[in-house]
């Protein structure tokens, strides 16, 4: 026992476990919890403090940052209530139809814009003013069944788009940078869309619609739309540049993070921008920026500290990896990537399934890039929503209670694993990569 404790990642894996069960539970708030964990890494001294903080550093936390400051500015100028008219008189006009709109806007968006924080930034303001427009109160049922879908649609959907979302990237960099597998657009979409595009986006609505129930109604426009003010004609234009940029990242190189600052830097100018200091304490939920942080910087402890390397190595011992049952094989590698979701979030399992995946195809007989797409149903697929960052920050700026977003994770999960997981095996067999 005395040898157990004396391990040297007892201490890192008590602190990650303990953070991991207070975000599932919500015996504490998350960001209170986020707070708690910065406090007790610093104390224990578990990882360097550029390691415990890194997640302050990063894009996605900027992003959220810049989301934020660009919705406050889309629904004081107008432009969300502009853009919610023009949806609302046509997708309103029952509930399925509703919320069949919003994930499918939420996936299309993630052809042309490759950033989940971006997406949710320009969306949230939108479906929050057609949900207003249509009679859904904020508070209910039927909004936080809205607000999750645009966060489930925009993460668990985008996973089926190459250059959509963070987990993706990772993936093929790690690919390419572990065995020189150059992951292409075209197969990929292939590969998952069926499955984890169409047929999960179908079962999301139809959950979304089960469990959050709502009556909207068709607004009846008495007078027509004013004309454009000059405040709204001037964001619309700044945030077509944005758009732009975000799609062109791979030609200029300046990530979709630092473009969304610029954009949120021009947006709180005196006299230049849209909004003053006290809509900007206002509308930023720091509460959500410092979970974020924190998710992101848990993340970093678990691969920095050498925890993640050790919970896929037995877990690589442990799985039934069996060359003679090819569908078990199959469901294991998918468990596997659900277990390590726990301890490093979606973010951070490809970077470690990646590494592992060649143990993984020697063990199933798999081939190698096979074996490397099949975690994408996992990572995909959180089970708690502190998994996934951009539905954290979905169910923040929607206001949506944990216990509300946890039901539709669980739920959503149990059906995926039951009816898409054999499927998404079926086609795997279909396109001859088993």
């Amino acid at each position: 026992m005395s040898l157990w404790f004396s391990h040297p990642l007892f201490l890192p894996s008590l602190v990650v476990l303990v953070t991991i069960l207070l975000w599932a539970t919500s015996l504490l708030p998350e960001f209170i919890t986020a707070l708690l964990f910065f406090t007790v890494a610093m104390v224990a001294k578990i990882a360097p403090p550029d390691v415990i903080f890194g997640g302050f550093a990063s894009s996605a936390f900027w992003l959220v940052f810049s989301g934020f400051v660009l919705g406050v500015a889309i629904r004081k100028t107008g432009l969300a209530d502009r853009a919610a008219r023009a949806l609302s008189s046509r997708l309103t006009e029952s509930w399925p139809l509703m919320v069949s709109s919003v994930v499918l806007l939420s996936y299309a968006l993630a052809f042309v814009m490759p950033s989940n924080m971006g997406r949710i930034a320009l969306l949230m303001p939108v479906v929050a003013a057609m949900a207003k427009r249509a009679g859904i109160l904020d508070g209910t049922r039927a909004w936080y069944g809205l607000a999750l879908a645009v966060g489930f649609g925009t993460f668990q959907l985008s996973a089926t788009i190459l250059p959509a979302n963070v987990p993706n990237l990772v993936m093929s960099g790690a690919a390419e940078g572990s065995y020189g597998i150059h992951l292409n657009y075209l197969p990929y979409l292939l590969l998952h869309t069926p499955v984890l595009g169409w047929l999960k986006g179908g079962l999301l609505i139809a959950l979304i619609c089960w469990l959050f129930p709502g009556k909207p109604h068709a607004p009846r426009e008495l007078t027509p739309p004013e004309p454009m003010s000059r405040d709204e004609k001037r964001l619309a234009w700044m945030l077509a540049v944005v758009l732009v940029m975000w799609v062109s990242e791979s030609w200029h190189g300046i990530g979709p993070a630092w473009t969304g600052l610029a954009a949120a830097v021009i947006t709180l100018l005196p006299r230049v921008g849209f909004i003053n200091g006290e809509e900007f304490s206002a509308g930023l939920n720091i509460r959500t920026c410092i979970y974020v942080a924190g998710i992101l910087g848990l993340a970093s402890v678990v691969t920095q500290t050498g925890i993640g390397d050790a919970v896929g190595e037995a877990l690589l011992h442990v799985m039934p990896l069996d060359p003679e049952k090819p569908f078990t094989s199959f469901l294991a590698l998918t468990g596997i990537t659900t277990a390590l979701n726990f301890i490093m979030t979606a973010n951070g399992v490809p970077a470690l399934y990646t590494t592992l995946a060649q143990s993984f195809s020697e063990a199933t007989q798999f081939p190698l890039l096979s074996v490397i797409m099949i975690q994408v149903l996992g990572y995909s697929t959180p089970l708690l929503p502190y998994q996934a960052s951009p539905i954290v920050v979905a169910m923040a700026l929607g206001r949506v209670p944990a216990r509300a977003g946890m039901l539709l994770c669980l739920v959503l999960a149990v059906a995926t694993y039951l009816v898409l997981l054999p499927l998404d095996y079926a086609w795997f067999n279909l396109l001859g990569k088993l």
